[in-house]
């Protein structure tokens, strides 16, 4: 793997997102969370990352908001989204905003999210 692949993770639940930064960075990607929406803004608006891992419901800005802002920055980014919004009317809004990947949280261990992103990442 390329340690230069840059992963932001937007989870406000801080154990989940911290287990997911630490698997991420121990498989050799380098990897951030942070908690809410307008951080997530923030980062990609002064740093270039490869991925986004979001959560849809978040303070600040949740994560439909987030990828609309997104959009309308003209940042260009991968997202997969980790919800638990398993409904499929929010899983359909995510794929319209430009999701590739939906998770669903509570049905997902952390090894198999973290397999998909290195299977999604290998061939960049």
């Amino acid at each position: 793997m390329n340690k230069k692949i840059k992963i932001l993770i937007a989870e406000d639940e801080k154990a989940m997102a911290n287990a997911l930064e630490l698997k991420l960075n121990k498989s050799g990607f380098q990897a951030r969370a942070v908690f809410d929406g307008s951080s997530v803004i923030d980062v990609l608006s002064k740093e270039k990352y490869d991925l986004l891992l979001l959560d849809l419901i978040m303070p600040k800005l949740d994560g439909f908001e987030v990828m609309n802002k997104l959009k309308g920055l003209k940042i260009d980014i991968s997202i997969i989204v980790l919800s638990n919004l398993s409904q499929e009317e929010d899983h359909k809004k995510a794929t319209e905003l430009g999701a590739i990947d939906y998770f669903v949280k509570s049905d997902t261990p952390i090894a198999d999210i973290v397999k998909r992103v290195e299977d999604f990442l290998k061939d960049k």
